[in-house]
């Protein structure tokens, strides 16, 4: 499955992508790419597969670079933003940034009972106190109408029991998108949420006709699992001149599971 960006719709932009070697995130970066961005590449540890990013970006005509840093530990945001600087420094003789995504994120499926307080602290690490310090950094460097997009989960609209850390710090997250959205208009940057629904990612393949994906195949209205490039075509929305007036909002992209 591919999506087609209008194109050009960012050009001139840079964007920071997030967990963006595979899956969700890699569509997106993908996406950006075909649509004029400069797109900085994360990953934790999987360089080869993001530079295979980079270089289906480069081979579609667009640009953009990787940079490496475990979300888990303390300081990552620094160390993310220290290498952007270099890489941006180098190549456009300034360190700005229009675009971030926060994508990467970890979930371990376990209801309450079954969370230690170490899932616990890796989950919150991961999924909103690295996302938080992301922000951080990247607002000193954000220019006028940039873009924050935060991938969340539809987990915090429906009672999944086995999301018991996940959906919490996910619904963190969401709060963290209204108040900067408030804080961050008076710049134009605009802050909001994408909730993707059930996915079938590299990571996480689902079968239609099995598992979690037959039980929930009904339960979706239009008729099928999510892929990558759903969120994708979303996400150019929402980093695009044409949602300059969208702020504060979470955007589910789901297929309408579980109305």
């Amino acid at each position: 499955m591919t999506i087609s960006a209008t194109p050009q719709v960012l050009a001139g932009k840079v964007a920071l992508v997030t967990g963006a070697s595979r899956g969700i995130g890699r569509s997106i970066a993908l996406a950006f790419g075909r649509a004029g961005a400069f797109v900085v590449v994360h990953c934790h540890a999987a360089r080869e597969a993001a530079q295979a990013v980079v270089q289906e970006i480069e081979s579609a005509g667009g640009a953009g670079a990787v940079v490496a840093a475990d979300l888990s530990l303390p300081g990552a945001a620094q160390v993310v933003f220290h290498a952007c600087d270099e890489i941006l420094q180098h190549r456009f003789g300034q360190t700005g940034v229009d675009i971030l995504v926060n994508n990467a994120g970890i979930i371990k499926r376990d209801t309450i009972e079954q969370v230690t307080e170490a899932d616990f602290d890796h989950t919150l690490q991961v999924n909103l106190k690295a996302p938080f310090f992301l922000i951080q950094e990247a607002i000193k460097r954000m220019r006028e109408g940039g873009r924050i997009i935060n991938v969340s989960s539809m987990g915090t609209r429906v009672a999944f029991p086995a999301m018991a850390a996940y959906a919490p710090a996910k619904a963190g997250l969401e709060a963290l998108t209204t108040l900067l959205a408030a804080q961050l208009g008076a710049r134009g940057i605009t802050v909001n949420a994408i909730l993707p629904g059930l996915t079938s990612t590299d990571m996480n393949p689902l079968d239609p006709d099995a598992g979690m994906g037959a039980k929930a195949l009904p339960t979706i209205a239009l008729g099928r699992l999510g892929h990558p490039d759903d969120m994708a075509g979303t996400a150019v929305f929402l980093a695009s001149d044409a949602a300059a007036w969208v702020t504060a909002q979470r955007i589910e992209v789901s297929g309408g599971q579980r109305l």
